[in-house]
């Protein structure tokens, strides 16, 4: 099989990639592909013509929000997600996986009092204690310096009743590239030593406390500190990576950027900063956290599995619309338009909104581990997990075996979705970024769908301006349609894939899922 495979690999790869190039690159102006096929013909028109993919975003954006694991919007996404494929007519469950430590969210609010008075930009981090109904008043001062742990643990007085600032300033919140727009020669190369000086001398600060991260939170709050307040900047303008805490007692906040460093910089000059901070939140245990799973079951091979797949959860710092709430409303679309155009697929068509993803793939994991029948009958599995752009990059994730059946898939998609398309094939395996990962270890075909960036990393990624706003429908749209014919054809191949892997890659090995919070199996 491996030598047919190879074989076939070489004869379609040049008509098609050339080095992982731009699909049809090489026709900049061409006329689109006509499409002949009357199922691909009708997808395209539905997606383009009648898409739902505003109205669901914005129901699930504007009015859910984000989905942190096991907190309450999670579960009311869960059931909004079945509610919206019953409604199509197609079969779906929400299935428990696990347990996680749920929270709920309540009004957060970060102020400066002194020396003068100014509203912060900022909110408490997910998990993070509330202050019990009353707001925490307090002075603010930097990590101190200490020799080693020991040293810093004996610093209990110095930060008893503080709100400590856990985190290094920045010298300045705007990105490189407006510095290397406008700056004078030789002041960006400055400003970066400058940064780098500060970074180093902040690490040495944490290196001696012994612990770094949520860890260094809870040390605090066993130490006295009254409150914490932390600034992961994205390099993006007014932009911070908001995440979690494991502090059980004491409010832990993230601000932006521009204000973290005023509050160094006051508290560093002792000019006498004092925050007050008022959070409201909830912890409600562990509860049940679940996998929503949609179904349309095959008519002549129902023991074969096509798969779109999305993890649904995000963080909570913004409406988690790009991440992926973008790859979530892809899925669903692409149902949509299937039940439409292709209401009796020959093979199963599954779709995987997967949970804890932020936590470690575990909900895909989890799946794996369940349905052993899904791995073995997967034909392709298709998952989209990076943003909201026109999606852009795809690949067999090593599998040479896989290299026939999606060449010939991509082959019969219009020119409008693959003009520019990046194909690598065969790849590489999957390293655990995304719950395609969750499958590839497992042997099973999981590819990735990469989309452009959008300034993803810098501006959505795990952040407060991840809003309902910051997602271009115009790519959806097309996403949404992509992944509809996709399913289609993989459905219609009449070959299985192989699953023969490209010698000398290194596919990692599964991780076993977490299913409790304190990260157990079980």
């Amino acid at each position: 099989m491996f030598v047919r495979c190879l074989r076939i690999a070489l004869a379609v790869l040049p008509g098609l990639v050339a080095s992982a190039a731009p699909l049809a690159a090489q026709f900049p102006g061409a006329a689109p592909r006509p499409i002949n096929d009357p199922v691909l013909q009708r997808l395209w028109r539905l997606g383009m013509d009648s898409s739902r993919v505003e109205p669901l975003a914005q129901a699930l954006l504007d009015s859910i929000g984000p989905r942190l694991t096991a907190s309450p919007g999670h579960r009311a996404g869960n059931d909004w997600l079945v509610a919206q494929y019953q409604a199509m007519g197609v079969a779906a469950r929400n299935e428990r996986y696990g347990t996680w430590r749920a929270w709920r969210r309540g009004v957060s609010h970060a102020d400066l009092v002194a020396p003068r008075v100014r509203s912060l930009e900022g909110m408490m981090l997910a998990w993070s204690p509330g202050t019990g109904g009353k707001p925490v008043q307090a002075p603010v001062v930097v990590l101190p310096k200490s020799a080693d742990s020991a040293a810093f643990a004996a610093m209990g007085p110095q930060l008893k009743g503080k709100i400590v600032l856990a985190s290094a300033p920045q010298p300045t919140c705007r990105p490189d590239d407006n510095w290397q727009r406008w700056a004078e020669p030789g002041s960006l190369e400055r400003l970066r030593a400058q940064r780098d000086s500060i970074t180093k001398d902040f690490d040495a600060r944490v290196r001696a406390a012994g612990v770094r991260g949520a860890a260094l939170h809870k040390q605090l709050e066993r130490l006295g500190a009254a409150g914490v307040i932390t600034s992961l900047w994205s390099q993006g303008w007014g932009v911070t990576k908001v995440f979690s805490t494991t502090a059980e007692k004491v409010p832990v906040f993230d601000v932006s950027c521009e204000d973290y460093g005023l509050l160094w910089r006051l508290a560093e000059r002792n000019q006498g900063p004092v925050v007050r901070l008022s959070a409201d939140a909830q912890f409600l245990g562990e509860q049940p956290v679940f996998n929503t799973i949609a179904e349309i079951k095959g008519s002549e091979k129902p023991d074969e599995y096509v798969m779109l797949s999305a993890h649904f959860d995000s963080w909570d710092g913004g409406s988690g619309a790009t991440d992926n709430g973008t790859g979530t409303i892809m899925a669903l679309e692409a149902v949509r338009l299937l039940t439409q155009a292709y209401p009796r697929p020959k093979r199963t068509i599954l779709v995987g909104h997967w949970g804890g993803e932020e936590q470690g793939l575990n909900g895909s994991r989890a799946f794996v581990e369940d349905h052993p029948e899904v791995v073995r009958g997967l034909q392709a599995l298709f998952n989209q997990d990076n943003g909201t752009g026109r999606i852009a990059n795809v690949s067999t994730s090593g599998f040479l075996g896989a290299v026939p059946n999606y060449t010939q898939w991509l082959a019969q998609l219009p020119s409008q979705l693959t003009l520019g398309l990046s194909i690598s094939l065969p790849g590489s395996p999957a390293g655990g970024g995304s719950d395609h990962a969750a499958f590839v270890c497992a042997g099973a075909p999981g590819f990735s769908l990469g989309a452009t960036a959008w300034n993803y990393s810098d501006y959505t990624w795990h952040t407060p301006r991840d809003t309902y706003d910051k997602v271009v429908f115009d790519d959806l749209r097309k996403n949404a349609t992509m992944a509809a014919m996709l399913a289609y054809l993989a459905s219609e191949d009449p070959d299985f894939t192989a699953r023969d892997k490209m010698p000398g890659l290194n596919f990692p090995a599964c991780q076993k899922a977490a299913r409790t919070s304190d990260g157990s199996a079980r």
